[in-house]
């Protein structure tokens, strides 16, 4: 049965730059990256190309050794030019010289109604899309030899200047359902979850899917919130699979086309971008040709992904697996007087979520903010802000606490099985003590999926 959920918990953070609706036409990058970095949990590394190998799209590059049937695969066709590794050979990114007209490997794929779960499982693992299923609890790519009780899908995204997913998905509504249709392989009970404040969703269509309803502040488009709502997570053995709707896309288009397909809309946004809009390129893009031609000046921090979740790639970096965002933000390290713009300072045009001047500035004014934390780390604060941010039956001070102290048994009785990074990331913005909560969140995560 559908729901339809209000959420009040959270905060907005309407940034200057958000990307309009028209599609920029770049020169595609060079090179694309694959990195295993993306992908949490990702342990040990192999690879199976050496430099001067040449690929088509869907090629396998590595695989983890603890994972040993999800394949990693070029994300276009080209020539291996780099294998980068890091402190203690840790593998960092595959890279790879793309050709000027994209090949692709073909999949041999019968049609979806006649595709078996065993034939949809090999080749998702092959192809290079089984890394776009992401499992709960502990938010990594999928155990293929667990069966899910359920898939969540959002239909939006809340994030600070997200993209439209009304227009990135325009005119893909056959690989949509396509995608949801190989789904229902896997599990009968599949969850497409909407904003309620819009008007019409391309995803209300899909057939075969429960179309649940949502609104409020984010993280209301967290697909974890979503799944605490419709049905919570039971404990470490009760596995849901979440996928966005660009992983989605991806396994209707090998299934209709037999393509390990990467193209996607990107939206390059932020107060530092000339004109923030869309653009078009493939998984893994180098940021180079994609940004450096939108950016107003050189003294910006390039973000791939969100500003809440994403990472500082500067403009020689690639775009992370999942995203389909690049924020550029003015870099936040010019000092500051307490008395005019510090602390002390009567400042209305800085965001602010604990009611100081900022809000003064109206319910839906944008703000330009940098990177500047504002603060250093200090000893744990218990403010009480954290629980009016995140929209969950859980206390995240708690939580954090017990991971902090390592304790098992109060992790899992708190919720740590719930919730993933991305679900805090708030808490971290709002945070006065300046933590690290995102990564507290993993290194609790980590403890108990390796216990």
């Amino acid at each position: 049965m559908s729901k339809n959920i209000q959420l009040k918990k959270g905060f907005d953070i309407k940034l200057v730059g958000q990307a309009q609706p028209s599609v920029a036409t770049i020169e595609q990058p060079e090179t694309f990256a694959v990195k295993p970095t993306d992908f949490a949990g990702f342990q040990r590394p192999k690879v199976l190309v050496k430099e001067g190998d040449t690929v088509k799209a869907g090629d396998v590059l590595f695989f983890d050794r603890k994972q040993e049937d999800v394949m990693y695969t070029a994300p276009v066709s080209g020539e291996v030019v780099e294998i980068k590794r890091g402190a203690q050979r840790k593998l960092l990114e595959v890279i790879i010289l793309a050709d000027k007209q994209i090949e692709y490997k073909q999949f041999s794929v019968p049609s979806i109604a006649d595709l078996s779960l065993e034939q949809a499982k090999a080749t998702m693992l092959e192809s290079g899309v089984w890394p776009q299923i992401v499992q709960r609890p502990f938010a990594v790519v999928a155990n293929s030899e667990v069966t899910p009780r359920a898939v969540f899908i959002s239909g939006f995204d809340s994030h600070p200047l997200a993209p439209d997913f009304e227009f990135l998905y325009k005119g893909q509504e056959k690989y949509l359902q396509a995608g949801i249709d190989v789904l229902k392989k896997f599990t009968s009970d599949v969850h497409v979850n909407i904003n309620s404040a819009a008007s019409s969703s391309i995803f209300a269509n899909l057939n075969g899917v429960t179309v649940n309803k949502v609104s409020g502040p984010h993280p209301a488009g967290n697909v974890g919130v979503q799944i605490h709502h419709i049905a919570p997570i039971a404990g470490a053995e009760d596995v849901v699979w979440t996928l966005n709707p660009t992983g989605l896309a991806q396994i209707g288009k090998l299934f209709t086309e037999g393509i390990y397909d990467t193209k996607k809309l990107v939206a390059i946004a932020g107060s530092e971008v000339e004109s923030p809009e869309y653009v078009e390129t493939y998984g893994g893009a180098r940021l180079n040709k994609v940004v450096a031609a939108k950016v107003k000046n050189s003294h910006v921090r390039i973000i791939s992904g969100n500003v809440l979740t994403g990472e500082s790639v500067g403009k020689d970096g690639y775009l992370g697996y999942y995203d389909q965002l690049v924020t550029v933000l003015p870099e936040g390290d010019k000092p500051r007087f307490f008395l005019t713009d510090g602390w002390l300072g009567f400042i209305t045009d800085r965001l602010s979520f604990h009611r100081a001047f900022g809000l003064l500035g109206g319910k839906n004014k944008t703000y330009k903010l940098d990177t500047s934390l504002n603060g250093e780390e200090r000893a744990f604060v218990m403010t009480g802000a954290f629980e009016k941010v995140l929209p969950m039956d859980i206390y995240p001070t708690y939580l954090l606490k017990a991971i902090m102290a390592g304790d098992y048994e109060e992790m899992e009785a708190l919720g740590i099985y719930e919730v993933a990074e991305e679900d805090l990331a708030l808490c971290e913005f709002i945070d006065v003590s300046k933590h690290d909560v995102q990564a507290m969140i993993r290194e609790g995560i980590e403890m108990l999926r390796l216990s």
